[in-house]
């Protein structure tokens, strides 16, 4: 129930991301001469970084995920033998690049600010803050979501079925704010 609980969740979350897009599609067809100086401030190679940096811990997030269904919450060598790494190691590795991907966010917030890109210089920052402000907004509740899982994992006495499934259905999560930032990042950095 967990699952089809949560896949029907994304799927409302699904649609809010629609709305934005679709926000963003609208603002770009009634006033494109805003979409002229405004994407020329982004700085689109740190923002491919950052993106690859979101896309890995993703990767990370599904070794989690195999180690979780396996019911091996923590490691069962040393720190360096990657392969004996449980649920906890993968998740917080998933946990640090996250929190990198919204530092990053940040960093470029506070860069755009200072070139005078704001979320009310007109229509084009408006779009820009809103839709990659809720996407940081989600990605920050999937790490919250991460340490709960990571803190739930030590204080259980048996990792069974139950901490499992809440540690493949936060990967849904992450998964998706993943899938959703790739088309962000398509649609505002690429397609210009």
């Amino acid at each position: 129930m967990a699952s089809v609980g949560t896949i029907v969740w994304l799927s409302s979350e699904l649609m809010f991301f629609a709305g934005l897009f679709a926000m963003y599609s609208t603002l770009r067809s009634v006033v494109p001469e805003q979409w002229v100086s405004g994407p020329e401030k982004l700085n689109v190679p740190f923002s491919t970084a950052n993106t690859l940096v979101l896309v890995v811990s993703s990767v990370w997030c599904q070794l989690g995920v195999w180690k979780a269904e396996q019911f091996q919450p923590g490691r069962t060598g040393s720190l360096l033998q990657f392969r004996l790494w449980g649920m906890r190691e993968w998740y917080t590795l998933t946990y640090v690049f996250g929190a990198i991907f919204v530092s990053g966010q940040v960093f470029e917030y506070a860069s755009l600010v200072k070139e005078g890109l704001k979320i009310n210089t007109d229509a084009y920052g408006s779009v820009f803050y809103l839709t990659t402000g809720f996407h940081g907004i989600h990605v920050t509740g999937g790490l919250i979501a991460f340490l709960l899982i990571i803190g739930r994992s030590f204080a259980t006495r048996r990792f069974g079925h139950a901490e499992a499934t809440g540690a493949v259905v936060t990967s849904y999560y992450w998964h998706f704010v993943d899938v959703v930032w790739i088309a962000l990042f398509a649609t505002i950095y690429l397609l210009q």
